[in-house]
């Protein structure tokens, strides 16, 4: 298996063990599952995602597989008007399926605005949130973090959009550049440093927003944790990171987790799923890193099969097709 296999594997994992704990707190998981250690039912009074079966996915896996098909029928590019559309009818589907799982509030505002006319440099200019980062694991996949101004490139035209900010590009490009550089060959303290890199060239484009720089927060947050145990490590993440759909919390919380758990991939993410808050996207993008940056997947074999099997996912073809857009630029870290 692939290391671009091992980072759609864990980002659909991630997604599904945190699909049950969605938009609850801490404490309310705590109560209603205990700790997650593996896939779950959703509970019929879970807010998002009522009663789903165990090893569905959100938003997260659904919105990084369009992206994916996106790239791969561009030949490496997103043209933004076909990306608007493709997540809209994301969402109508979403609806006819029943699902409460939609457009976060950034991307929702930015398509109407993009789809009654408003450009594509403007249609972003208030995304702030996670939305952007929690799909752009297949740009890392597609483009080589040693071509880094293809890489950025593709990182803007995935956010622009919807989320051209400085915060929302920043997060994207941290992610991106992890999966990239891990990819490439990279372990995850290696593809630390030229993920961060590369979010703080994205963290000057687009419009300006109020916020913690993430790339600042993020070397912070790993120096600031390096020493915490596991259940310090929680609390940190939990109540200084911060857990909501800010950019700056959840995607500095994800890198945090991945971090700390480095050894013990499935733990970081059955972690992520308990702690509060948007728990399918930090798994999910914890997932993609962990996944992205280790020749073995992050979670057990009867996990990745129940997700795969569960929410129908074609995870192999699409990995060797986005490996496939890879080859046509320089790949060595």
């Amino acid at each position: 298996m692939t290391r671009a296999h091992n980072a759609l594997i864990g980002l659909a994992v991630g997604d599904a063990l945190g699909m049950p704990t969605q938009n609850m707190s801490r404490h309310a998981i705590a109560v209603r599952y205990g700790r997650i250690d593996g896939l779950r039912d959703a509970a019929p009074e879970q807010p998002i995602a009522p009663g789903m079966a165990a090893g569905t996915v959100t938003d997260d896996t659904e919105q990084a597989l369009l992206l994916a098909e996106l790239l791969i029928a561009g030949n490496g590019t997103i043209d933004a008007l076909d990306l608007a559309r493709s997540l809209q009818e994301w969402e109508n589907d979403m609806r006819r399926r029943g699902s409460l799982d939609l457009l976060g509030p950034s991307t929702k505002a930015a398509l109407d605005a993009l789809l009654v006319g408003i450009p594509a440099a403007q249609s972003g200019r208030n995304g702030t949130t996670n939305g952007a980062a929690m799909r752009i694991a297949p740009v890392g996949i597609a483009i080589p973090i040693t071509d880094e101004a293809a890489l950025l490139g593709a990182v803007v035209d995935a956010c622009t959009p919807t989320h051209n900010t400085g915060l929302g590009l920043s997060a994207a490009a941290a992610v991106a550049g992890i999966v990239s550089a891990g990819i490439d060959g990279a372990s995850l303290r290696e593809a630390l440093d030229a993920g961060l890199g590369l979010a703080d060239a994205a963290a000057d484009l687009g419009h300006w927003a109020a916020g913690a720089s993430v790339p600042a927060k993020t070397r912070w947050a790993l120096t600031a944790s390096a020493r915490l145990d596991d259940d310090a490590t929680t609390d940190f993440v939990a109540d200084v990171i911060g857990t909501s759909v800010s950019s700056q919390e959840s995607v500095v919380a994800a890198i945090v987790l991945a971090d700390h758990f480095v050894g013990r991939p499935f733990d970081a993410l059955c972690t992520a799923a308990s702690i509060g808050g948007d728990t399918d996207t930090i798994a999910a993008i914890a997932g993609a890193v962990l996944g992205a940056t280790s020749d073995k997947p992050p979670a057990p074999a009867e996990v990745q099969s129940r997700v795969v099997e569960v929410s129908h996912l074609d995870l192999g073809r699409i990995a060797d097709a986005l490996v496939a857009l890879r080859s046509g630029h320089p790949a060595t870290f």
